[in-house]
């Protein structure tokens, strides 16, 4: 999976943002520890979008590849 991200450099550090998915953020001291943290932060968004995904009955769900 890809997801676009926004680095940008603060004060005392970078903040990297996924923009598509709400509240997902990570902060670090380095670009790549700012991208660590987000990428942490994005799969445990996604682990509970996961958990908290109710199927009703005769809905259908797919994996769609992008």
């Amino acid at each position: 999976m890809k997801i676009r991200v926004m680095l940008e450099p603060k004060q005392q550090g970078f903040t990297a943002i996924a923009p598509a998915l709400a509240g997902c953020s990570g902060q670090g001291y380095t670009k790549e520890e700012a991208l660590r943290d987000l990428q942490q932060a994005i799969q445990e968004y996604l682990q509970v979008i996961d958990e908290e995904f109710y199927v009703g009955e005769g809905v259908e769900v797919l994996d769609l590849a992008l």
